[in-house]
């Protein structure tokens, strides 16, 4: 099952194991002890991520190594992108509203 990238950030321990790795990268175990939940736990969240493209697990030895790919975050980026530009159009009218209001509001007092 081929999993995205908003699957991946739903998850607020799969956000926390992302800035975990953005920096650095660890093998699975010490991935582990930053998480008071089980390892297999954490290795589910780690499958996931991996399936969706936002880490990368390398072998090394006897040791598997993570590390963050944040690439695939630009869809997330894209996607919030539309929303930003749909809000900030409607707060530039509301602005403009509001100036020519207090225009007017000012306007008549002056005449006053």
């Amino acid at each position: 099952m081929r999993r995205d990238v908003f699957q991946a950030i739903a998850d607020p321990t799969r956000r926390e194991i992302i800035n975990l790795l953005a920096s650095r990268q660890m093998n699975l175990n010490s991935v582990a002890y930053n998480f008071d939940i089980s390892r297999p736990a954490v290795s589910k969240h780690i499958k996931i991520l991996t399936e969706c493209g936002l880490l990368i697990i390398k072998q090394q030895g006897r040791e598997r190594y993570c590390h963050a790919d944040l690439k695939q975050l630009k869809q997330v980026t894209d996607w919030a992108e539309q929303y930003r530009r749909f809000w900030t159009q409607k707060l530039d009218a509301l602005d403009a509203f509001l100036t020519d209001e207090q225009n007017t509001d000012n306007y008549k007092n002056s005449k006053l």
